[in-house]
This record gives C-alpha cells, structure tokens and sequence, in this order.
C-alpha cells in the first residue's frame, strides 16, 4: 500500500494532527469499521471521556486486528462526539493513540445512539 498525504494550498490547512486528504494506491484489501462504542468486552461502560476514547480506540483496533491489519492501516475515520466540550480531550487521546500517523479525519458533534456514549469512532483501513 501507498499513501500520498494531500494538502492544497487552496484551502485552510490547520495542521491539527491529521492529513487534509489520503491517496491510497497499491491496495490490496479496503477494511470498512462500523462506529465503534466506547463498551469494553465485559460490557461495561468507563466513566470519563478519556477512559471512553480510549476504550473505543482499543474496539476499532480489535476490529483493525481481527481483518489482519494495525492502526497504520487507517486512512480515514470519523469520530462522532457528543458534545463540543470534549474537542481537545479527542484530539489528545487521538494523538496520544495515532502518534504521529496521520489519516484522513472528520470530527461530527452529534446526537450518540446511547445517552451515556460519549463519542463513536469509524474507520476506513487499506493494505
């Protein structure tokens, strides 16, 4: 696999830890990771934001996993919150679990299908 990391200098770059656009070639297999929840195995639910970002990083890394891939493999995901308060907590635990990989992302402020969800995390992952 082939990445291409894209930024126009046509459009705002704020340089927040991900990359404004991903060009994948060389590709083999395209993995598609359902919204991940912030629900460890057992099913229970951790308390902060944090614990629940961690947590929901550690499903979409079971999944990545599973198909035979790593985080590396992420080219894009999509984070839903559900509040705008926990934008910086995100984007820490974001890099703190990215390092300094950086795909494709988009961060939605939205209504979580579970009240006490804090977040959901997608991704979309090639080799």
């Amino acid at each position: 696999m082939t990445l291409d990391y894209i930024s126009s200098p046509q459009a705002h770059d704020l340089k927040s830890g991900y990359s404004q656009g991903v060009a994948v070639s060389d590709t083999t297999r395209t993995l598609y990771v359902s919204g991940q929840i912030p629900v460890r195995p057992d099913g229970s639910l951790p308390e902060s934001f944090v614990e629940q970002a961690e947590q929901a990083w550690a499903n979409v890394e079971a999944q990545l996993k599973a198909a035979g891939m790593g985080m590396g493999n992420i080219v894009r995901h999509t984070t839903y919150l559900s509040d705008r308060k926990y934008r910086a907590e995100n984007s820490a635990v974001r890099r703190k679990i990215l390092g300094e990989y950086e795909p494709a992302l988009t961060v939605i402020i939205a209504g979580i299908f579970d009240e006490a969800w804090l977040l959901e995390i997608e991704a979309v992952a090639a080799e």
